[in-house]
C-alpha cells in the first residue's frame, strides 16, 4: 500500500493504542517515530524543556544559566541522540561558563503538550569527561570561601574539605597579593576512578595524588576552575599534608589568568608549591625528601626541572624531585630577591620569554639562577 494512503489506518491505530504498543508496530504497520534529522527544531525544544528542569540529583548545587546548545541529531531506529554543548556556572562561583560535551538520547513523545520527542537519558559525550552529578547523587557544603561537591563521600569528610579549602584562601592571598575570585569549588569523588572519569584519563595518572586543578590557561577572565580530590591520596595524607595540597591547588586557581603557556612549569609548580609550605615548619630537607636522597647520593640535577618532568603518570620518583626542585628554586627566588620579585616574576614569565623575565625582574640570567639554586640545593639538602 501507498506509505501516504496508508496514513489514515496508521493515525487510527495510534489513537487505539498505547504509545508502547505503537512503538512496536513501527516496524509492520509504519507507526513511525517523527523524522529527527527534518525536525531539528522539535528536538532543540525537547532539550530546551529538559534543561528547564534539571534533574533532582542536581537539587542544592547552586547552578545558573542552564542550557543546551545542539550541534548534532542523528536517528537510530525509534530513537534519536543529539550531540550538545552544555554551559552551566555555578552561582557565586564561576566567573566563566563551564562546558560539557554531552550526548542525550530522546524517544517519541506520549503526546502530552504536543512534544514529539522526550529526552530519556543524559550522559558525557563519547569520549568526553563525566561531570560529578553522572556519578550519583551530589552533596553539597558550603564554607566560608569554598563550595564542596561530594559523591559517596559523608558529610564529615565533605565538611573537613571545606574548613581545609577556607583556610587555603588566606594563605594564597598572603602569597599572591593580585585579585582573583577568592572562592573555591572542589570536587570530590567517591573514587580515584571517579577522579579518573571527570578529568578524562587514565585512573594510574592520579594514582597516589592528593588533587589537581582543571581550568585553561590564558589571559582574560578566569574560567570555570575546579579542585578535584583524588579521595584515596587524600585520605592518605596527614592534616598538615592535606593543607599543602589543597593550598597549592588555590594557588593555581588564583593565578590562573597570570599564566600562559610560556610560563615554566618549574615556575608555576614550584610558586604554588612555595605559596603552600610558607607557613609550615617543615625544612627543606623534610618537604624534599626525594630531591634530598639524590643530592646526598650525589646526583645533583644539571638544570632546572623541564616541563615533561611534571607529566602525570611518569616515574613518581622523577616527579617528585621535579616538584621539590621547583618550589627550592621559588624559594631561592624569594629569600634573595623577595616575595614581590618572584611574583612580579611569574607576571612577566607569562608575557616574555623567561631570560627576558630574570633579566627585567631579578638581574640575572637562567645560567647564573640555576648556579644559585644548586648551590643551594647543596647547602639546604647535601
Amino acid at each position: 500500500m501507498d506509505p501516504v494512503r496508508r496514513a489514515p489506518l496508521v493515525r487510527l491505530l495510534v489513537r487505539l493504542l498505547a504509545p508502547a504498543s505503537c512503538l512496536a508496530l513501527a516496524a509492520v504497520a509504519g507507526c513511525a517515530a517523527p523524522d529527527a534529522p527534518s525536525d531539528g527544531a522539535a528536538v532543540r525544544r525537547a532539550v530546551a524543556g529538559w534543561a528547564a528542569a534539571p534533574p533532582a540529583k542536581l537539587a542544592g548545587i547552586p547552578l545558573e544559566g542552564w542550557s543546551y546548545e545542539v550541534t548534532s541529531v542523528r536517528r537510530d531506529g525509534v530513537r534519536v541522540f543529539a550531540r550538545a554543548q552544555l554551559r552551566y556556572r555555578l552561582a557565586g562561583y564561576d566567573t566563566a561558563p563551564a562546558t560539557s560535551a554531552r550526548e542525550l538520547e530522546l524517544a517519541p513523545g506520549d503526546g502530552s503538550g504536543g512534544a514529539a520527542w522526550r529526552v530519556t537519558a543524559d550522559r558525557p559525550a563519547p569520549g568526553a569527561p563525566a561531570q560529578l552529578w553522572d556519578q550519583g547523587e551530589v552533596a553539597v557544603v558550603r564554607g566560608a570561601h569554598a563550595l564542596v561537591l561530594g559523591v559517596g563521600q559523608s558529610p564529615q569528610t565533605l565538611s573537613a574539605v571545606a574548613a581545609e579549602a577556607d583556610r587555603a584562601v588566606p594563605a594564597v592571598n598572603a602569597a599572591w597579593p593580585r585579585p582573583w575570585a577568592g572562592r573555591l569549588v572542589v570536587e570530590v569523588p567517591a573514587s580515584l576512578d571517579g577522579m579518573a572519569a571527570l578529568l578524562g584519563r587514565p585512573a594510574d595518572t592520579y594514582r597516589g595524588m592528593g588533587a589537581v586543578t582543571t581550568g585553561a590557561t590564558g589571559g582574560g577572565p578566569a574560567p570555570a576552575d575546579r579542585v578535584v580530590v583524588n579521595p584515596e591520596g587524600y585520605a592518605g595524607l596527614s592534616q598538615a599534608g592535606r593543607q599543602i595540597v589543597l593550598t597549592h591547588e588555590a594557588t593555581h586557581v588564583a593565578t590562573r589568568t597570570a599564566t600562559s603557556a610560556r610560563t615554566p612549569q618549574w615556575l608555576s609548580e614550584g610558586f604554588a608549591d612555595w605559596a603552600a609550605y610558607r607557613g609550615s615548619p617543615l625544612g627543606p630537607a623534610e618537604a624534599a625528601p626525594a630531591l634530598a636522597r639524590s643530592v646526598r647520593g650525589g646526583e645533583f640535577p644539571a638544570a632546572l626541572p623541564a616541563d615533561g618532568a611534571f607529566t602525570f603518570g611518569g616515574n613518581p620518583e622523577a616527579m617528585a624531585r621535579a616538584y621539590e626542585g621547583a618550589w627550592l628554586a621559588c624559594r631561592l627566588i624569594a629569600a634573595r630577591w623577595g616575595d614581590a620579585a618572584l611574583v612580579t616574576l611569574y607576571e612577566h614569565a607569562a608575557r616574555e620569554p623567561l631570560p627576558a623575565a630574570l633579566d627585567r625582574t631579578l638581574h640575572t640570567d637562567l645560567p647564573a639562577l640555576t648556579t644559585a639554586w644548586q648551590r643551594s640545593l647543596r647547602e639546604d639538602l647535601g
